[in-house]
């Protein structure tokens, strides 16, 4: 291997492409280079090897014993190359790559990536989960899950707007006969959220109210687990909370939830075509949103959610005030 590193490849292609078309002329053709071009590596490569690979005629050149040797095993390696190189592209075709939020991705993606397997089984999936607003003209990435306004290079498509709403463990639920009780529970806050629990009072008609002090987090996620483990209230939407809502680890205590002005968004590469792996996942994404919010209806849409809380309240929708600006892939 270490004698490769004396000889150009350029060359080495150069020798194996006039052999194999017979003519200076065909394999300039080829490389996307000039005549004299592969004819001066040709040379070099002849000096490097210190043999005579062609033999110069008034038809053209032709080929020596050893060079005829030689051209038929630098064939074969190339093959070999290309069939690398064919893998490589391969793979690249067969992989989808999806760019999401951790939280996004972690709470409501992974859980139903089985069934994208099951509906696509030649599609491998590469989720880069990264709050990185990645460039899809300029990366790997095919697609990407983007919460905010929908204002992004490239083509954004709203996959569904965000709903707010109070979610909390049973246990606490059971005790917020009403709005007001909420001053008597601990919030749980997201530092890095967009959104805020003003939206939210607005939509239920009612003064804000303070809650005690609650835990803080710079992560939905920890946020989740938090309301989950009973340590207060949080301000959820849609599909951070659904899960957890269809088990019975949280409810939604009110019924009342409040548009944000954000919404998760499909965002694609404005320069590139769309693949039909892009395509299939953009059908398939857009069912399991669907069943989701089917489920999700009966479950937050109702007073009390998944237990009896006294309530009269019917789900109330606001446009929020909310400053928008665009969050994570």
């Amino acid at each position: 291997m270490a004698m490769l590193n004396r000889v150009h490849l350029n060359g080495l292609r150069a020798v194996e492409t006039v052999a194999r078309l017979g003519s200076l002329a065909t394999a300039a053709s080829e490389l996307n280079v000039s005549v004299s071009a592969v004819s001066q590596q040709i040379s070099r490569t002849e000096k490097q090897l210190g043999q005579a690979l062609f033999e110069r005629t008034t038809s053209g050149l032709v080929p020596t014993e050893f060079g005829t040797i030689f051209a038929a095993r630098l064939g074969a390696g190339f093959r070999e190359l290309a069939q690398a190189v064919a893998l490589a592209d391969e793979a690249t075709q067969c992989t989808l790559v999806v760019s999401a939020a951790p939280a996004f991705a972690s709470k409501w993606l992974l859980p139903r990536l089985s069934r994208h397997f099951d509906r696509h089984p030649n599609v491998l999936l590469r989720i880069d989960a990264s709050v990185r607003l990645a460039n899809l003209d300029h990366s790997d990435i095919d697609i990407a899950i983007r919460l905010g306004d929908g204002k992004w290079p490239g083509k954004a498509e709203l996959l569904l707007a965000q709903e707010v709403f109070p979610v909390c463990a049973p246990g606490i639920a059971r005790k917020l006969t009403s709005i007001g009780d909420l001053a008597r529970t601990c919030a749980i806050t997201d530092e890095r959220a967009m959104i805020n629990w003003e939206s939210w009072f607005a939509a239920a008609g009612v003064q804000s109210v303070t809650f005690q002090k609650g835990a803080r987090f710079t992560d939905p996620m920890l946020c989740l687990e938090s309301a989950i483990a009973g340590h207060g209230v949080m301000l959820g939407w849609q599909l951070l909370t659904a899960d957890a809502l269809a088990d019975g680890r949280l409810v939604a205590p009110f019924g009342i939830r409040a548009q944000s002005g954000l919404g998760y968004w499909l965002v694609t590469s404005a320069t590139k075509a769309e693949s039909r792996k892009v395509r299939d996942f953009k059908a398939w994404i857009k069912e399991e949103i669907a069943a989701t919010m089917a489920q999700f209806g009966s479950l937050a849409a109702e007073p009390g959610g998944a237990i009896a809380v006294e309530s009269t309240a019917a789900p109330v929708y606001v446009q929020s005030d909310i400053p928008l600006r665009q969050a994570g892939s």
